[in-house]
């Protein structure tokens, strides 16, 4: 049986993020390294993966010359990636590389009969997603965001789906008639129609899907809890440090005198916890960072080679290769105690977080004494200049002092748009 893992699809709603959803680090690993290991451990060692033109060779250098590779040239859905496959397998087992799950739910689906076997996860309360009609434990289709009241049932459409008849599936998405995005859908109704056996798999363990910045936390979260606690011993702890609780602290770490690590707390390879700096609460650190001085973290994700200096970084995301200048502080919480809403296009989303504080891209440079405020995001490659408060989303490539207005900066900022061509005068 091949296992049909998917890349290819453009993360519009992870913005200012533009690292690829799979190539996020937890644990010192790519999310799709988690995802490979998981199969193996179920015996599924077939893998094509389906990239697209921008991932693919960061994809095969990252995922050995085991794994099959394949290119969707651009970002057309579901089907257009299946049907990038050239040699049709006669079985596959298809899942998405940004669902993370426990081992079960691939157990269950291959030990489930069918001509066709879907994930059905079991939820209590709405959920914004595609819910499957079911009778019995038959699927009679799939009917997306219903809406409050109106589910058909109580289970959620997963992308873990095994196709016993593959060919047949590629002869229907082929043959599928949509104005939509949604030709494999449709095939998959079609096939129904026609009396193909499609069963569903109820699965009610653990489900995590990356589709907005902080869904990053609960996947940090998973991956933390159900690791061990451990230190490497090329690490090197100060006697005077304090570790609490659970905590895992990777090799050539130096964690100097004072500091105190309460777990859960995850420290990548090569970094530095500094003289008196306090890291709490599910605070995940990547390799190569420099936490400075008295700087707290708490509930926040660092990617690699990130430094903080006598800062405090609150329920916030940083990427990679960023300074963070001493005085810096990310505000988690607002006055009115409401839950943060970030724009995502032209709609305001519901984080469901009360404390959040901000989002981050790679490369980015704060000044002495810069305040963020809640919910903010910065985009990439972007310099904040000293004693700034950012109360405003910042696009990439951008250079702001203090005597600006940043809801001023141009429209891009207003609009939510991180995508705007470089700008030669917005940059040092």
């Amino acid at each position: 049986m091949k296992v049909i893992i998917l890349t290819g699809g453009i993360g519009k709603r992870m913005a200012p993020i533009e690292k690829d959803k799979c190539l996020i680090k937890f644990l010192g690993k790519e999310l799709i390294l988690h995802q490979i290991e998981k199969l193996h451990n179920v015996g599924l060692n077939d893998i094509i993966i389906i990239g697209n033109p921008t991932n693919i060779n960061v994809l095969k250098k990252l995922c050995g010359d085991e794994i099959e590779y394949v290119v969707q040239n651009e970002p057309k859905g579901m089907a257009d990636a299946l049907l990038s496959i050239e040699k049709i397998p006669d079985q596959a087992l298809i899942v998405s590389a940004n669902d993370v799950f426990d081992e079960d739910a691939y157990k269950n689906v291959i030990n489930t009969k069918g001509d066709s076997v879907i994930l059905g996860y079991e939820v209590k309360e709405y959920f914004p997603g595609g819910y499957l009609i079911v009778e019995g434990n038959k699927m009679k289709g799939i009917i997306e965001k219903p809406g409050a009241g109106k589910e058909p049932s109580n289970l959620v459409n997963i992308v873990v789906h095994l196709h016993r008849k593959y060919a047949d599936l590629v002869k229907y998405m082929k043959a599928a008639k949509t104005n939509k995005d949604d030709q494999y859908e449709v095939a998959m109704d079609n096939m129904i129609k026609e009396n193909y056996d499609y069963s569903v798999s109820k699965y009610n363990g653990f489900w995590g899907s990356i589709k907005f910045p902080w869904h990053i936390f609960e996947i940090r979260n998973y991956f933390l809890d159900k690791a061990e606690a451990r230190i490497s011993p090329k690490a090197n702890i100060a006697k005077s440090a304090e570790i609490i609780g659970k905590v895992i602290v990777e090799e050539g770490v130096r964690v100097f005198e004072n500091a105190v690590i309460k777990g859960p707390c995850y420290i990548g390879k090569n970094s530095i916890i500094g003289n008196n700096a306090f890291m709490w609460n599910y605070t995940h650190i990547g390799e190569g960072c420099v936490i400075g001085f008295s700087s707290e973290l708490k509930n926040s994700y660092v990617g690699d080679c990130t430094n903080t200096h006598q800062s405090f970084v609150g329920d916030s995301i940083i990427m990679d290769n960023c300074n963070i200048a001493a005085g810096t502080i990310t505000a988690n919480y607002r006055f009115d105690t409401k839950n943060i809403q970030i724009k995502v296009g032209d709609n305001m989303i519901n984080t469901g977080r009360n404390h959040f504080g901000c989002i981050i891209s790679s490369n980015v440079k704060t000044g002495v004494n810069v305040s963020i405020m809640p919910g903010i995001r910065i985009g990439m490659n972007t310099i904040i200049c000293p004693n700034v408060v950012v109360n405003q989303d910042i696009p990439k490539n951008k250079y702001i002092k203090i005597h600006q207005k940043i809801d001023m900066i141009d429209n891009d900022v207003k609009n939510g748009n991180f995508e705007q061509p470089t700008k030669s005068e917005d940059l040092v």
